[in-house]
């Protein structure tokens, strides 16, 4: 004899899921891929709008802030990896240095 299946009362207070696992993974991952990292932070965002619009579950609020501030982290990282690359290739262009052994 098969159990009932009673909806969750808790997930039918709110009309959306919540994204804060996937905000939470795309953090962690975009400090090592910095290119999904500007992704977590604007998903981050939406949870927090979502959450205070009382369209998600406010339990999830803590993931999603840390998934957010993992993005920026991440984007930070990639804006800084990004000026040095252009400051690296800047200098080496100036100087005249040659990589390798081969003449600019």
């Amino acid at each position: 004899m098969a159990l009932p299946e009673f909806p969750d009362e808790r997930s039918a207070a709110y009309p959306e899921s919540s994204q804060a696992t996937t905000v939470l993974v795309l953090g962690i991952v975009g400090i090592i891929f910095n290119i999904v990292a500007p992704v977590a932070w604007i998903l981050g965002n939406q949870e927090r709008r979502a959450i205070d619009e009382g369209r998600r579950d406010p339990v999830n609020a803590g993931t999603a802030n840390i998934g957010r501030i993992l993005g920026i982290i991440g984007t930070v990282l990639m804006v800084l990896g990004l000026i040095a690359i252009v400051a690296l290739v800047f200098v080496v262009r100036s100087t005249g240095f040659a990589l390798f052994g081969a003449p600019l």
